[in-house]
């Protein structure tokens, strides 16, 4: 065959395989994908693999956009045209209004049909962590710390629908959430991003989440929901120091019963693609570490979907953690290592230099194909949203609907740790003075993540919602004053106004942390700020009852005015739709229920998780009182008197079926008021050939428990439940006794297999 003819014939296919994307990614079938990466060129296969930042297309320089942002063309046909990018993320700095993310995307699906040849549609990637907060006017829950607290799976399964339905109405797919790393050091700055610090909570939290955002069919995502994204595996969270990407020294058993069962868990509900850890494992970054990506990840874990590096991760490989000498080879360890897409951000250069590998022989074809077939099947798997549907959803963005889903988890989260003297609920007629620089501030209400990455911009707040003395000035009216009385870092005693807190009844201070995440979130000491611990003391020291109300990151310190305090409340950070429900729960219309999914630690240095080793409890006299926490996991209170009793454990009789037990709880309500509670169920192996915890979760529940009234809580228990990660580094199962907690009351299972 001649030139001529070659390239006639090659147009031919080109037309046949390309034009048809559309139709071709109805089936999305392995044929398919197939035929595609066989008529494609390294140069296109290599832009899929390229993720970048929207600065690069936009009007402007990076991190300096014109204002408004939008897409300056030429660098956009730059983009498509020459580099085939697959993939753009991020939203240049700030919270975009819909019509606005409209006229992105449909520049970047327009340029995808003119300028390339191949019209694979660009995947646009978002960080939607609590409520699709790169959205101006979209539905903003509590944090996912917060959404813990709950322990209501199903709510948090109507969290991320909420969330994935007003990130499609703006036409972007897919989400960079859930976070399922375990929350296992509090200093950490992304701790708040967690669902605390247990894995079975963080599965069935993160199977929830995940199942809420893609939707019934975790092969096929519809146009109102998004693919998921869980992050950042592996073993993010257990960095030695509390800092933020630093290392993490992890043995295998740790690795897979604390920091896998989460990932497992969204693998097996069908998570479509995977964010890789910035920091490393034992000295290997994990960026560069096929023994996490491939043969853990791929091969032990069975998750077939996309992974994608984190922000400059690549790059770091070279600037960061000095195991490459240059780009280029850094780009080699992370392909070999096995990333599908790279978060580049900022430039072309691991596009560039990828080619070039591939052209010298370093890099297979073949292994870009892996990938890219990974790529194209996700985008095969998302239905593209037309523009009739996107604007019939627009008016679903922050509706009544969605803001009470928003209230409900803000009610079942908030977390009533203290109540001298039933102190709470406050009296309508009560004068109440509202102080504390989270008081009325949607700021610290809404945390990082919140239209900009870091939160701390009021540029871009919704003056619109209330704070919590607006909350309880809409109910309390003219009894309730305000001051500020104290900045987050400085305070100045003022003993006039100090003096004039005599005339009021109750003094309810709200303090916190200043929004952070990330880098920026690091911290030296987990102790509130010493102005707010001196401020608070000082109204202590009026006499008057304070009620604490914490706005926080992570949990702060407060043993110095913990035990001063007349009651304590636990608002995480709850979104800027909380102030009218934390305003309900002081004056009791609603009664909280929330459970810490943390152990809140009382000093620095004791920063014990629930579950931890015989040998961490012993103190310095030889006893076993080392746990003394300000409060332990899954601590509570509630407004009514809750009683847990009659605690029992039945095996199942059959001799054909593996062996189960039903472990049953009755908790009566002793007051007037109805009481949603969680029960939780804790197992203790007494015996193990490795060292057991003191106890483990197995199972939760939360139900309305009426007052006056007794409901039943069934939990049902398999061998699998009795299982530990052994020193093959496999689940066991040795005979044995095994201690059931519930609450105050104790069992026992006994098994021998």
């Amino acid at each position: 065959m001649n030139k001529g003819r070659r390239s006639l014939f090659f147009c031919i296919v080109v037309l046949i395989s390309f034009n048809g994307w559309a139709q071709l990614s109805k089936d999305g079938n392995v044929s398919n994908i197939a035929q595609l990466l066989k008529d494609m060129t390294i140069e296109e296969k290599v832009g899929q693999m390229t993720q970048i930042n929207v600065d690069v297309i936009c009007e402007g320089e990076i991190y300096k956009l014109v204002e408004p942002h939008h897409i300056q063309q030429s660098k956009l046909d730059e983009a498509i045209a020459k580099w085939h990018v697959g993939s753009v993320l991020n939203c240049g700095g700030h919270a975009y209004p819909v019509d606005q993310w409209h006229q992105i995307i449909r520049s970047i699906e327009r340029t995808v049909q003119e300028k390339s040849r191949t019209k694979i549609p660009v995947l646009y990637g978002i960080d939607a962590i609590h409520g699709a907060n790169y959205v101006m006017g979209s539905t903003l829950f509590p944090q996912q710390l917060a959404q813990a607290a709950t322990f209501h799976p199903a709510l948090i399964q109507q969290v991320a629908e909420i969330t994935a339905l007003e990130t499609r109405a703006v036409g972007i797919p897919w989400n960079f959430s859930p976070v399922l790393d375990v929350g296992r050091n509090p200093a950490w700055s992304r701790f708040f991003e967690t669902y605390g610090e247990d894995p079975y909570v963080c599965s069935v939290m993160g199977r929830g989440a995940i199942e809420g955002y893609q939707g019934e069919n975790a092969t096929k995502i519809d146009d109102q929901h998004v693919a998921a994204c869980m992050k950042h595996f592996l073993g993010y969270s257990g960095a030695r120091t509390g800092k933020d990407r630093t290392p993490a020294y992890l043995s295998d058993i740790q690795l897979r019963e604390i920091y896998m069962p989460s990932f497992q868990a969204a693998i097996d509900a069908g998570a479509m693609t995977v964010m890789i850890n910035s920091g490393e494992i034992n000295g290997i970054p994990v960026h560069a570490n096929p023994k996490i990506l491939v043969d853990l990840l791929r091969n032990e874990m069975h998750f077939n979907g996309m992974a994608v590096t984190d922000w400059e991760d690549v790059i770091k490989l070279v600037k960061v953690h000095h195991v490459a000498v240059d780009l280029k080879e850094a780009v080699y360890q992370a392909v070999m290592a096995g990333i599908d897409m790279c978060m580049v951000p900022n430039d072309y250069d691991f596009t560039r230099l990828l080619i070039e590998l591939v052209k010298e022989g370093r890099i297979t074809e073949q292994r870009l194909d892996q990938s890219v077939a990974r790529i194209l099947q996700l985008k095969m798997s998302v239905s593209k949203i037309s523009d009739a549907t996107a604007v019939g959803l627009k008016d679903k963005i922050g509706c009544e609907e969605h803001i009470k889903v928003a209230q409900q988890v803000v009610a079942e989260s908030v977390t009533l740790l203290q109540n001298k003297d039933n102190i709470l609920p406050l009296k309508k007629e009560a004068k109440i003075m509202v102080t504390g620089p989270a008081a009325h501030s949607l700021i610290l209400m809404n945390g990082a993540w919140s239209r900009t990455w870091q939160g701390v911009d009021t540029t871009w707040e919704d003056h619109s919602k209330m704070t919590i003395v607006e909350g309880l000035r809409s109910m309390g009216g003219k009894n309730v004053g305000y001051r500020k009385g104290c900045e987050l870092n400085s305070y100045k005693k003022d003993e006039k106004w100090l003096k004039s807190l005599q005339k009021m009844d109750v003094i309810i201070a709200c303090v916190g942390e200043l929004p952070s995440t990330e880098k920026p979130g690091d911290i030296d000491d987990l102790s509130l700020e010493r102005a707010q611990i001196k401020f608070v003391n000082d109204l202590i020291k009026t006499g008057k009852p304070v009620v604490l109300v914490l706005l926080e990151n992570r949990p702060r310190l407060i043993e110095p005015i913990a035990d001063q305090c007349a009651a304590i409340i636990m608002a995480y950070q709850p979104g800027d739709n909380a102030g009218e429900v934390l305003a309900k729960i002081l004056y009791g219309e609603i009664n909280p229920s929330g459970k810490l999914p943390f152990t809140y630690p009382r000093f620095n240095q004791s920063l014990l998780t629930y579950d931890h080793k015989h040998s961490e409890a012993l103190d310095q006299k030889f006893g076993e009182n080392a746990y003394q926490p300000q409060w332990p996991f899954g601590f509570g209170l509630s407004y009514s008197q809750l009683v847990y009793k009659n605690l029992k454990v039945s095996r199942s009789s059959s001799a054909t079926e593996q062996p189960a037990w039903t472990v049953s709880i009755e908790v009566e309500n002793k007051s007037d008021r109805p009481a949603l509670e969680t029960v939780i169920l804790y197992l203790h192996d007494q015996v193990a050939s490795v060292t057991p915890s003191v106890r483990k979760v197995k199972r939760f529940e939360k139900k309305m428990v009426p007052a006056k009234g007794v409901v039943v809580y069934e939990f049902v228990l398999g061998t699998d439940d009795l299982s530990f990660i052994g020193m093959s580094v496999k689940p066991e199962i040795e005979g044995g006794v095994w201690d059931v907690y519930v609450g105050d009351l104790k069992a026992q299972i006994e098994y021998q297999p």
